[in-house]
């Protein structure tokens, strides 16, 4: 009898998890790659008073001259000096010239028109409400006067209980809603 061949114990097989590992590994690497990459982006760039090339994360010196600057982090073109043969009439004429421009106030007109609205509409609004409110107290007022002459004046008055059948009002009920319907007219009906 033969035997059947084994299989190595070392030999692995493929799977979707080898590809997931070498995936992530490469993606590691190229962040790590990229963050340094990051870093070269944020360089100063200036000659020195030697003649010789700095590479620096921090800004020169402040005895090297704006000339000499080559390079600003976040790719910042370094400011043009202004050249010695430049006329000097000229140069005056510009400070004058921003003088000359109009001062802004420091307030945009459509903002505040628009808060100027706002307000109006608010005050509207206010004003709507407290009439609406006035107008019901006005109502409740007319309806607790007339209910109030209609027990004082002695006549029988009925009510319905709660199993709908009519029950008249005996002499504390009438006075216990003739409290009660005189305070609703102190508190509506006052100005």
């Amino acid at each position: 009898m033969a035997a059947a061949p084994q299989k190595n114990p070392a030999a692995r097989r493929y799977t979707g998890e080898m590809d997931f590992k070498f995936a992530s590994r490469t993606i590691f690497l190229a962040l790590a790659c990229g963050s340094f990459a990051v870093t070269a982006v944020a360089q100063w760039q200036w000659i020195d008073k030697d003649g010789r090339k700095v590479f620096s994360d921090r800004s020169p010196p402040a005895d090297i001259q704006e000339k000499n600057i080559l390079k600003r982090p976040g790719n910042q073109k370094p400011v043009a000096a202004q050249p010695a043969n430049e006329n000097p009439a000229v140069a005056v004429s510009a400070p004058a010239a921003k003088a000359s421009a109009p001062k802004l106030s420091g307030k945009d007109a459509q903002l505040e028109a628009k808060k100027k609205q706002a307000e109006e509409e608010e005050a509207a609004k206010n004003k709507a409400e407290e009439d609406k409110i006035a107008k019901a107290k006005a109502e409740n007022c007319e309806r607790a006067k007339k209910g109030l002459t209609s027990l004082q004046s002695g006549v029988r008055i009925s009510t319905v209980n709660a199993k709908g059948e009519r029950e008249f009002m005996d002499d504390g009920t009438r006075a216990a809603e003739t409290k009660r319907i005189q305070g609703i007219t102190e508190s509506d009906c006052a100005k």
